[in-house]
């Protein structure tokens, strides 16, 4: 997985926009942020994701999907070394994240 293939899968969600925040590329839907790029480093992409989600990804494989610092982290996002991820498991986290994120009405509307 590169940063491009990140980008790309989480811009192909519905409504999903970029932006910046804190120097960092992210993902947002509807203003609010689903994902970050760069970010702890280069290499690097963060899902906003809730812990029982966070928790299947590090049960997998801990290398790769990492609790993101600090109480980010204790609240479910989950850091990911994109160089080792696997494409199916990123973009389901993308959408997971997303689904996360989103107005109810739209994900409801667009599963």
């Amino acid at each position: 997985m590169t940063p491009t293939e990140f980008r790309r899968l989480a811009l192909a969600l519905p409504d999903a926009t970029d932006a910046a925040h804190m120097a960092h590329p992210d993902f947002r839907v509807h203003g609010k942020i689903f994902a970050t790029l760069g970010y702890p480093s280069n290499g690097w992409g963060v899902v906003k994701l809730v812990p029982r989600q966070q928790q299947v990804l590090l049960d997998m494989d801990a290398e790769t999907y990492v609790p993101a610092a600090g109480a980010w982290g204790r609240k479910g996002y989950t850091s990911i070394r994109l160089r080792s991820a696997r494409k199916t498991v990123v973009e389901r986290a993308l959408y997971e994240a997303w689904c996360n994120t989103a107005p109810k009405r739209l994900v409801r509307a667009k599963t």
